[in-house]
This record gives structure tokens, sequence and C-alpha cells, in this order.
């Protein structure tokens, strides 16, 4: 497993990462805003004050899902449009959007199942897209 890490092609780990914080910037800033602050319960409250924190952290982590799937693929050898979108979805769905519904029921979420379903359909078109991405360019 550990050996697919150097056998990665890191041009395409990085259009994918592009891509899928572009995604998150598109999604999260224009696309669901309005709605998200309604999921959090902060209609009407100023926004959190800027940190880096909050700025770089989601694409810290977008990184790292990117890199992680870069090295899934490679290990088990995807090499088809189809075992992409496969893999894909089985992780957007399995991993990423569950995560995203387990985090929501904390009790500290007002709408738990509007913050899951207003984020998990990023994670699983981000799972799909970096998925193809690293595929198509492996």
């Amino acid at each position: 497993m550990f050996v697919a890490f150097t056998d990665l092609n890191w041009i395409a780990v990085a259009i994918a990462f592009i891509v899928a914080a572009g995604l998150g910037g598109l999604y999260y800033g224009v696309a669901i805003a309005r709605a998200y602050d309604v999921a959090l319960g902060r209609v009407g409250k100023p926004a959190p004050a800027p940190s880096m924190l909050r700025n770089l952290g989601p694409a810290v982590c977008t990184l790292f899902t990117t890199v992680t799937t870069a090295v899934l693929i490679e290990a088990l050898d995807i090499t088809s449009l189809g075992e992409a979108l496969g893999f894909g979805m089985v992780v957007g769905v399995g991993y990423l959007a569950a995560m995203t519904f387990q985090i929501a029921l904390n009790p500290n979420f007002p709408h738990p199942l509007f913050y899951g379903l207003l984020n998990a359909p990023y994670f699983v078109l981000t799972s799909l897209t970096t998925s193809v991405i690293l595929v198509q360019l492996r």
C-alpha cells in the first residue's frame, strides 16, 4: 500500500486538489451560502471572525482526502472510468457523506439532517470528480 504513494502522478493530484478546492469555494461560498447559515442556526448573526484555521483548514483537509484517494486508486489498480466512478461513489457515500451525517448528529447542530443534506452532495461530487481526474491522468 505504501509503495503506491511513491508511484503517484503528483501533477494529477495537484489538478484534482485544485478542482476539488474550487468546487468547495463555489459550493459553499455561492451555491449554499444562505442555506448553510440556516443549517447552522446563524441567520441574522455575524459571520465568525476569519482566521488561518478557518481559511486554510478546509484546503488542508481537501489535500489529505485527494492524496488518500490517489493512494487508494493506485493501490487498488483502478484504471477505467467506470471503476473510478464506482470507487468515487463508494468513498463519497460510504465514508464522506456518512461521516458528514454522523458529525451533524452532534447536539450542537440545530438542524442536523438539513446540514447533512447540504454537505453530503459536495463530498460525493468531489469524491467522484477527484477519482475520475486521478484515473484519467494516471
